[in-house]
């Protein structure tokens, strides 16, 4: 959640952020008189415990029927003060609950506007021309024998697939050169619980606007995680760092889950966009102060596996429509896909700034105070998309496909054959 000593400070500023993602600017003035109630009530609260505690001290000394009738007054006050906390304990719940519900303030370099607004800051590599006609991945699929969505969707329903053969080993290939890459970058892999509660998808910002995503397991009162940003990013949870220690750097290897709603009837074809998939994703607690050269730092990790895949891509920064609650700023890298003749999200990396931890009560220590770390994230490789970026861009006119020079060590091939 946002700092609330900057909401009292700058509320022209959190309004003008919230309108910038199209979200609702009233519930800034909402807040606000919250937090007023809260103080209010805790400054009664606060009075009348001072009072009680001065009747006490009196009565201890008092005797006869003096005695008696501080001690009558002091049933009275406790009476008070027991009204007084339970008024400040919802106020400070309804406080709390609004202050929720606002997003984490925008840098104020994001680009403002929707979907379609985004800044395009760099394109790397050029789009192959063909001189045969391209196959997309689900032909492509077939003939290697790697992906096979008919029985996907016979066991489990639409946006299901298999990967088998050639497509499994490049999953692992791919998984192994993220990690391999990751640890050598200073990341620690981690293989983290798909499975969480409550606390850390709200933590994370999950379960507001990105809720109709998440699919819950009632019976149990546990989530699974569309990304291991949520387990990564709570495993700190209620802890206090040592300054010395920022960054701390995980990379997680976890199977995310998705349903996918808001999008029928996009990308029905493959395995494009799907609700399961696997994904290594790296993750960042730094100093606050660090929080913008570290997003450039994981943007860069994600450029140079994109680089390693040898396929042309571009990066774009996020318009503010766009964004996540979480994230106050966003960099999406979008692989070229040559049967879509279009660019698609294969990776992106946030900065989450203070916003995520608050929620989650971790912080850090210097000689000078305790505070809020900052968080970031950014996925290294998402499986399906760059199995799909791989097979498209690196087939050959018979539907062999060219394997990356960095995966070979990993598959021991140069060529995907036909099966």
């Amino acid at each position: 959640m946002i700092d609330i000593k900057f909401l009292r400070e700058n509320p022209d500023v959190v309004r003008a952020s919230q309108k910038a993602r199209g979200e609702d600017d009233a519930i800034v003035e909402k807040a606000l008189k919250a937090d007023e109630v809260r103080k209010s009530s805790l400054d009664q609260f606060e009075t009348l415990r001072a009072e009680q505690n001065l009747l006490s001290k009196s009565v201890a000394s008092a005797k006869g029927e003096e005695k008696t009738a501080l001690l009558e007054s002091a049933k009275d006050l406790a009476a008070k003060v027991k009204e007084a906390d339970s008024k400040r304990a919802q106020a400070e719940i309804d406080a709390k609950a609004l202050i929720m519900q606002i997003s984490n303030v925008l840098d104020p370099q994001a680009p403002i506007g929707n979907e379609d607004d985004f800044v395009v800051i760099e394109n790397v590599g050029k789009p192959r021309v063909f001189d045969f006609q391209p196959k997309d991945h689900v032909e492509l699929g077939k003939l290697l024998g790697a992906i096979d969505t008919e029985r996907g969707a016979k066991v489990a329903g639409s946006r299901s697939y298999y990967l088998t053969g050639v497509g499994a080993m490049l999953e692992f290939a791919l998984v192994n050169f993220a990690i391999t890459s990751a640890n050598k970058a200073g990341f620690t892999p981690v293989i983290p619980p798909v499975l969480v509660n409550s606390a850390a998808m709200e933590g994370t910002g999950f379960l507001g606007q990105a809720a109709e995503n998440v699919y819950h397991l009632e019976k149990d009162d546990v989530y699974l995680v569309g990304t291991s940003e949520v387990p990564l990013a709570a495993m700190h949870m209620d802890e206090v760092l040592l300054a010395e220690k920022l960054p701390l750097r995980y990379a997680g290897y976890s199977t995310c889950f998705r349903r996918e709603a808001g999008t029928y009837g996009k990308d029905t074809r493959g395995i494009i966009r799907v609700h399961q998939f696997d994904k290594v994703e790296m993750f960042s607690f730094c100093h606050p102060d660090q929080a913008k050269e570290e997003h450039q730092r994981l943007l860069q990790w994600e450029k140079d596996f994109l680089n390693a895949m040898e396929i042309p891509y571009r990066v774009i920064d996020v318009a503010s429509g766009d964004l996540g609650s979480s994230a106050n700023r966003k960099f999406d890298i979008e692989a070229w896909i040559p049967t879509q003749d279009a660019y698609r999200e294969v990776t992106s990396t946030s900065n989450c700034t203070e916003f995520q931890a608050r929620r989650l009560n971790i912080r850090f220590k210097d000689a000078d105070s305790t505070k809020a770390v900052a968080t970031l994230n950014g996925t290294l490789v998402a499986i399906p998309r760059m199995v799909v970026a791989i097979l498209e861009n690196h087939q050959n006119a018979d539907g062999t496909v060219n394997v990356p020079a960095a995966l070979q060590p990993f598959l021991g091939t140069k060529r995907f054959e036909l099966v």
